[in-house]
């Protein structure tokens, strides 16, 4: 299977910096903003916005961890145990959450990101903010900020590495299409 890079270190460093530009200007500063990043990728990707916003707000904006195992609609259907890790949210309770996360694709994990948020307690608003929007929904779900629109085919697939989670960083497409790309 051929992969491409898409989107090296440097890149990804300007899109967050752009996304938390985004999330400020949309929120009006950083009061009563709380990050939710879904384990895995998110959640690193929360933690740099966060950096970000502290570096010309001058805000803490509290991150939390969110898994969303038990809140997928295919817990059914998996054959292989759901490796479960412990989320951890701060107070959210009228608070503008901007759910984070890398790759956004049928919506289906966004769906359940909101249901395992909602455990926590009632937002007054809730944003979405993806690394990489490649399209294909399944349910009306759309991002309010993106770092970067990728089209892929069906058969393809978007990995995020981060240096956190994979040890090195970059934005790859893999499958049939990707070498053609």
């Amino acid at each position: 299977m051929s992969e491409t890079l898409h989107l090296g270190p440097d890149e990804i460093g300007r899109m967050i910096r752009r996304l938390a530009h985004e999330i400020i200007e949309n929120n009006r500063g950083a009061e009563g903003l709380v990050l939710a990043g879904m384990l895995a990728r998110g959640f690193p990707i929360a933690r740099r916005l966060a950096a970000e916003i502290a570096k010309f707000e001058r805000i803490e904006t509290p991150v939390g961890s969110l898994d969303i195992g038990l809140y997928r609609d295919d817990v059914s259907r998996r054959t292989a145990p759901i490796s479960l890790r412990p989320s951890a949210m701060p107070d959210i309770d009228g608070a503008t959450v901007v759910l984070v996360d890398d790759v956004l694709f049928t919506g289906r994990s966004v769906r359940a990101a909101l249901d395992a948020l909602l455990d926590f307690g009632r937002p007054a608003r809730v944003r979405l903010a993806v690394l990489v929007d490649r399209g294909h929904r399944e349910l009306p779900i759309r991002p309010d900020f993106v770092g970067k629109n990728i089209p892929t085919a069906l058969v393809q697939s978007v990995d995020v590495r981060l240096l956190e989670t994979d040890g090195e960083e970059g934005v790859y497409v893999s499958g049939e299409e990707a070498a053609r790309a």
